[in-house]
């Protein structure tokens, strides 16, 4: 499946704006990090990111989401790399491990990307002017975007620190960069 075939199934599955938005975030982060760690597959770690919360809409309960979606994609034969780090980024309920770079990678970006986007919305020139630092502020303050699990946000840049080098707070930056760059396009 590639990005366009991906971007159409995510719309046909998902009506709510915030919701693309946020997939559409997680791709460009997981598109960043293709380019370090996997470039020649950029766009499966993109497509794996634009579709890990695509049933969410539809299949909302722990039980369901993301397997629900994860069979989908199978019968649409959607590669198991992908299907499994959908599967594991939701490894607490599904018991995916994340083996593989874009799995622990697609986990690494997924809260910290929507925490990102929530900085964003309280800025006056939303993620133009954003910086590491006002995102570990809001990240200390746990009524900010307080369904935002900082747990998983530490956890995900730990694992991925050890694939890139990356601190917390390069890894922050790194996405802030990725999300900007597709500002404009998201309104963001």
């Amino acid at each position: 499946m590639n990005l366009e075939q991906a971007r159409a199934l995510m719309h046909e599955w998902t009506a709510g704006p915030a919701l693309r938005v946020h997939m559409e975030c997680v791709a460009a982060c997981m598109g960043f990090y293709a380019q370090k760690l996997d470039p020649a597959n950029r766009e499966r770690w993109m497509v794996a990111g634009l579709l890990h919360d695509f049933d969410y809409e539809r299949h909302p309960t722990a039980e369901e989401h993301p397997v629900v979606g994860v069979r989908h994609l199978e019968l649409l034969g959607v590669d198991e790399e992908i299907r499994r780090a959908i599967l594991a980024h939701a490894g607490e309920r599904t018991g995916e491990p994340r083996s593989t770079p874009m799995a622990k990678t697609l986990f690494a970006v997924d809260e910290l990307s929507g925490f990102i986007v929530a900085c964003a919305k309280v800025r006056p020139d939303g993620v133009e002017s954003l910086g590491v630092s006002s995102v570990k502020k809001k990240l200390a303050n746990r009524a900010f975007a307080a369904a935002v699990s900082r747990e998983d946000i530490a956890a995900g840049a730990a694992e991925l620190g050890a694939l890139t080098g990356l601190d917390e707070a390069g890894h922050i930056e790194s996405c802030i960069g990725a999300i900007r760059a597709e500002s404009g396009r998201l309104g963001l």
